[in-house]
């Protein structure tokens, strides 16, 4: 891995860090995460390949990103106090964000520096998945997948959690 996907992944993990104390939510709850993927999503994913079974491999990989993003979004709590939005990553959240997150540098770093890359080109070979780009995109998409649909959940729930208290919401005018 090079020192830009180190840091990288380390700040995608340092933001729900952040959130496990307390704090108010505002754009950069939104903003920095969704950030983060674009840069990252812009600088690997080059291409979605398409043959053989890549495209099981890419869509199986962003499904558990969307469930780990969705469950995250779900179990950070967000609540009202005088006039203001808080959000607090819970235990859970951030478990399902260092895996997801863990998931990916800890299979790059097998692969690149841990011997796995025979065993991967092994798997490729028998359930036919055609190229090294397919991997790369699929945990690409992954991420990004986590990452976005953690933010969305957090986007929905905030903007209930502000209808009920009758508090502007962060984002946008009251629903």
């Amino acid at each position: 891995m090079t020192a830009t996907e180190w840091i990288t992944d380390i700040a995608l993990v340092l933001i729900v860090f952040r959130q496990l104390r307390e704090g108010r939510l505002d754009h950069k709850t939104f903003l920095l995460p969704l950030a983060i993927v674009a840069f990252v999503g812009y600088s690997y994913l080059d291409s979605v390949p398409t043959d053989g079974n890549d495209l099981v491999l890419i869509g199986a990989l962003t499904a558990v990103g969307a469930a780990l993003g969705i469950a995250g979004g779900i179990y950070t709590r967000i609540r009202s106090l005088d006039g203001d939005l808080l959000i607090k990553a819970g235990a859970v959240s951030a478990v399902l964000w260092i895996v997801g997150m863990g998931a990916r540098m800890g299979f790059q770093t097998w692969v690149q520096h841990g011997g796995g890359a025979d065993d991967v080109a092994r798997f490729s070979l028998a359930h036919h998945i055609t190229s090294q780009q397919a991997w790369v995109a699929a945990f690409v998409l992954m991420a990004l997948t986590e990452v976005v649909t953690r933010v969305a959940t957090i986007y929905i729930r905030s903007r209930r959690a502000a209808e009920t208290a009758g508090t502007r919401p962060v984002l946008g005018t009251a629903v």
